[in-house]
């Protein structure tokens, strides 16, 4: 017996999903790492200084890492310059 095809979701993508994260950043840390606080933020501690964009880097590969994203789907929306980040995730 044939199986009929799968017509139910043809030509449609599903929406991808945008979630947006306050995330803390502190440079310069012995490890890397990303820490859920009990406000609901993020604490990021990066290895990377923050010169010539290695932390946001360090940062975006981290949360992609963790989250199970590509890092092209991770977005500092805001915050690019300093500490407080808005980070954008699209999955």
């Amino acid at each position: 017996m044939r199986q009929q095809p799968d017509t139910t979701n043809q030509g449609h993508k599903p929406k991808a999903e945008r979630v947006t994260l306050q995330v803390r950043v502190k440079p310069g840390a012995r490890a890397s790492q990303l820490i859920e606080q009990t406000d609901g933020t993020w604490l990021a501690q990066v290895k990377a200084m923050p010169v010539d964009g290695k932390a946001n880097a360090e940062l975006i590969e981290l949360m992609a890492r963790h989250h199970g994203v590509a890092r092209s789907h991770v977005v500092i929306k805001s915050g690019a310059g300093g500490r407080h980040k808005w980070v954008q995730i699209l999955n």
